[in-house]
């Protein structure tokens, strides 16, 4: 069996470079919103379905909420969101629960730097893949679902976008 890909890495595919013009018109509190709400609708219940017990995703959910809330100070997110990569790092027998949790971690981190948002598609959409199709499900048919949840997700940043938002977030795409 070939081994399982952690995360998408085409950055030119036309549905990551379509989602990253939109990303790229939008501010750094719309960006955290929509990411976290994403993730907390299309990834949290993948995580949950292998690891029931285990809140660390959730609670990086929370935390990136309270901050956007302004209920909490950034290092306590951080701290949750820190939580959240290290379940990510402890499931690795479980491609589409590892890859959501990555996706998780990745949308709290919003909070902290827009451009971490892409992180949505990039482990995100890899994850409903898998968990749509399986892990053993050839990649070409896997990469068509991942480009029709890149689409849904896109779709959801557009639904919510600021139309000629005044304060875009910098994003530097090439880190």
């Amino acid at each position: 069996m070939p081994k399982l890909k952690k995360m998408l890495n085409d950055w030119e595919a036309p549905y990551i470079q379509s989602l990253m013009k939109l990303i790229e018109t939008q501010s750094k509190a719309t960006l955290a919103s929509w990411a976290v709400n994403e993730a907390q609708k299309a990834l949290l219940p993948i995580w949950e379905k292998s690891f029931p017990t285990d809140s660390r995703p959730k609670e990086a959910l929370a935390a990136a909420r309270a901050w956007l809330g302004e209920k909490i100070k950034l290092p306590e997110a951080k701290a949750a969101i820190l939580m959240c990569h290290e379940a990510a790092r402890s499931s690795e027998s479980f491609a589409a629960a590892q890859a959501a949790a990555r996706a998780i971690g990745q949308c709290a981190s919003t909070i902290h730097s827009a451009r971490h948002c892409i992180g949505l598609a990039l482990y995100g959409a890899l994850a409903v893949a898998y968990d749509t199709l399986g892990t053993e499900a050839a990649w070409d048919k896997l990469e068509a679902n991942v480009a029709g949840e890149c689409a849904r997700m896109e779709a959801s940043l557009l639904a919510i976008s600021v139309k000629d938002e005044p304060k875009p977030a910098k994003i530097n795409w090439k880190c």
